[in-house]
């Protein structure tokens, strides 16, 4: 029985686990793929305060290295599903067991949202990418497309757009939702084409992706670009459906709470991307993870009041 469990090990769950550690609670952080979550695809870090700047997995390193010093325990695994039992505890299921702590803290971040066509899976790592900054220079003087069209795929468009050969800019309508600065950006980059009122079909290719094909939403026209890479930047989704019978969920599937970082459930707690929140950073996912952590510690200490 743990005091409390965190789920995820991005910036918000690792700071997390140092406050409940600093605070004496057993603690014990499960993640499913890479601890640092998201930013160890960030080559260079530059906003964190009483930080030198440095890459992203330089930065998580330092923040799994204290954690693993202040003693918390950590698993590579998946939750798969979470009940409250009897007594006020939960049970966490998971891939290859289960856990029992008094107190959850979720920091499940955010996932890609994948664009839900033909080959894709089979190309991500191999072609796709959903992160331009990371991995644009590999594709240097080389033809490629963005998909999207919010400010982060016009913004992805006009970086690659000073390292690729050729960027199309595919989106399913005849405008951006871009800032209209950012838009403007564009006029600026003459190896831009915008593919516009089309959406998505395919990606083929051997053992590289080589074609993306993408069709018109007003003449049913399917078009084959000739494209060496994809950057996909549709929005990101929360990974909270393990959670939902614990806490309210709005329509687009993030947790209900505010700066408190305090969900429904007395005893499950929120932190980082995956709540509701106006800002979505490093620096607030931390901030989230120090707020959240301290709130389970105190909820952790009323109960050990009334026990008495």
């Amino acid at each position: 029985m743990y005091d409390i469990i965190i789920v995820g090990a991005g910036p918000a769950g690792l700071t997390a686990a140092i406050y409940a550690r600093r605070a004496g609670r057993s603690v014990l952080l499960i993640e499913k793929e890479t601890f640092g979550g998201q930013i160890v695809l960030s080559p260079h870090v530059e906003n964190y305060p009483f930080a030198k700047p440095m890459s992203g997995t330089e930065l998580s390193d330092i923040l799994v290295e204290q954690v693993m010093n202040l003693g918390a325990e950590v698993e590579v695994d998946t939750v798969t599903a979470v009940h409250e039992n009897p007594d006020r505890t939960f049970t966490l299921k998971t891939e290859y067991g289960e856990h029992t702590a008094r107190s959850i803290i979720i920091a499940t971040g955010l996932k890609h949202r994948r664009m839900g066509i033909e080959n894709e899976e089979k190309f991500i790592g191999r072609g796709i990418s959903f992160c331009a900054v990371c991995d644009g220079a590999f594709f240097k003087d080389k033809t490629v497309a963005v998909v999207g069209g919010g400010n982060t795929a016009v913004q992805d468009a006009v970086y690659l757009s000073k390292l690729a050969k050729k960027v199309y800019l595919v989106h399913r309508r005849d405008e951006f939702r871009a800032e209209k600065h950012v838009v403007a950006g564009l006029n600026s980059c003459e190896n831009i084409e915008l593919v516009l009122n089309s959406v998505p079909k395919a990606v083929r290719g051997e053992n590289a992706l080589g074609e993306f094909i993408v069709e018109n939403k007003l003449t049913g026209e399917t078009r084959v670009l000739e494209a060496d890479g994809v950057f996909v930047a549709i929005g990101q989704e929360p990974n909270n459906s393990a959670f939902a019978s614990l806490v309210d969920l709005d329509e687009s599937g993030f947790i209900a709470a505010d700066e408190s970082c305090r969900t429904k459930n007395p005893a499950v707690f929120v932190a980082g991307d995956c709540r509701t929140k106006a800002v979505r950073q490093l620096v607030t996912a931390g901030a989230d993870g120090g707020v959240a952590a301290i709130a389970a510690c105190e909820y952790l200490d009323r109960e050990d009041a009334l026990a008495v």
